[in-house]
């Protein structure tokens, strides 16, 4: 008959054991049915599942392996797995997986108590548990811009999507933490295109803002971009009317504005690590063209689609030249980039802060609602509020030591 037996091995981190092990399996001809290892702090932990064959016996295995993991200085247990059991773990492999990310500037112990009590309530196991930031110094000062997350694979049917979100929300809310939740499937790890927004996304600014500043408007299109952000006025009828308030600026100020944009934080290496990955990346902005050309200069974006805003013997003329990049432009222009290069909506990535932008988050594979605003962090399926842009390599599974550095381009946050 058959035995099954989970062995579990554990000690200081060092090269060998695994070789060792298996070359022990192997003389006895066993099959291995899981395998898995992690290392905490130089401290391994190693899980190998395996099947004796009928005709073996596993006293003179685990004897040879017990010899080999004492004389290597490491623990060992063996619990025998009866055979119903593992049959039962096996048709559990096809239940629904997905993938909840934890985000922080610091993850604490109350922040995975209360991630894992929401998981737990709703039925859903824990697979697999991996800290995708990189380590934290306790010597030095950290940097308010330091990072931290985990990533936790989970399994079970959830009855109740709508609440499941709604608490995860919650949590975030109250413990100033991002949570997302995405299904595990094939498009997850095959995205191929991310659009942005551009003010307030890309740029810690709102371009037009800046514009009414320097023409003595400031304050009258502050007021009327926040509402319109907010949902409360439609855009395009807020965009003329602010556009036309920026009647006679000289065209001057504008290089001026676009050499002290403030670059959000993480906006380089993210842009960069996607350019290495084969990503393609566009701007859809409701700003300019003057500002999100330049962007794409300096960044390395592929495309760029705003407003053009009129200019006359040097003079801003307060008009528009072009179709009026709103939310429903913005979300006509990712079906046509996703067309244009062969893919998918689900391949696609959008991220934006206003509420111009849901329409594009909500036909994107994963939408992302960056450091946006309340209705904006409702409606949208995933936000990141506490970390820069790069914080989204990690909805995408990529930990720091696979992210590409970042360069020297930015500097203080501008240009």
């Amino acid at each position: 008959m058959k035995e099954i037996i989970l062995i579990n091995i554990a000690g200081d981190d060092k090269p060998g054991l695994t070789a060792s092990i298996t070359q022990i399996l192997s003389a006895y001809e066993v099959n291995i049915l899981d395998i898995g290892q992690s290392v905490i702090h130089d401290t391994l932990s190693l899980g190998i599942l395996v099947e004796v064959p009928a005709a073996a016996e596993s006293s003179p295995i685990l004897k040879d392996v017990l010899f080999k993991v004492h004389e290597l200085g490491f623990s060992v247990r063996f619990s025998p797995i009866d055979i119903e059991d593992y049959e039962h773990w096996v048709q559990g492999q096809g239940k629904a997986r997905h993938i909840i990310t934890l985000l922080s500037r610091q993850i604490t112990a109350l922040h995975l108590s209360a991630l894992t009590d929401i998981v737990a309530k709703h039925g859903l196991n824990i697979d697999r548990i991996e800290r995708l930031s990189g380590r934290v110094s306790l010597t030095h000062e950290n940097s308010e811009k330091s990072k931290a997350c985990v990533e936790f694979s989970v399994r079970g049917s959830l009855a109740d999507m709508a609440s499941f979100r709604s608490e995860l929300m919650q949590l975030a809310n109250q413990h100033d933490v991002d949570v997302a939740i995405q299904e595990d499937n094939m498009f997850r790890r095959n995205r191929r295109l991310v659009v942005f927004d551009m003010d307030s996304t890309l740029i810690e600014a709102e371009v037009i803002d800046e514009l009414a500043k320097a023409a003595g408007v400031g304050e009258q299109v502050a007021e009327i971009t926040e509402r319109a952000m907010q949902g409360e006025l439609d855009f395009q009828a807020s965009f003329r009317e602010r556009v036309a308030l920026l009647k006679g600026l000289d065209e001057s100020v504008l290089a001026g504005i676009a050499k002290n944009l403030p670059v959000t934080e993480g906006a380089e290496k993210l842009v960069s690590t996607l350019k290495q990955l084969g990503y393609k990346t566009a701007i859809l902005s409701g700003g300019f063209n003057y500002f999100g050309q330049y962007l794409q200069k300096m960044l390395g974006i592929d495309y760029v689609y705003a407003n053009d805003l009129e200019i006359v013997d040097g003079k801003v003329t307060g008009n528009v030249n072009s179709t009026i990049v709103d939310g429903a432009r913005k979300a006509e222009l990712l079906r046509e980039i996703a067309q244009r290069e062969g893919i998918s909506l689900d391949q696609a990535i959008a991220v934006g802060d206003g509420a111009n932008d849901l329409p594009m988050l909500s036909i994107a594979g994963l939408g992302i609602a960056f450091r946006a605003k309340p209705l904006v962090k409702e409606s949208a399926k995933q936000s990141i509020s506490t970390l820069g842009l790069d914080g989204i390599l990690y909805l995408l599974g990529i930990g720091d030591r696979y992210a590409i550095k970042e360069q020297s381009q930015v500097e203080s946050g501008k240009l």
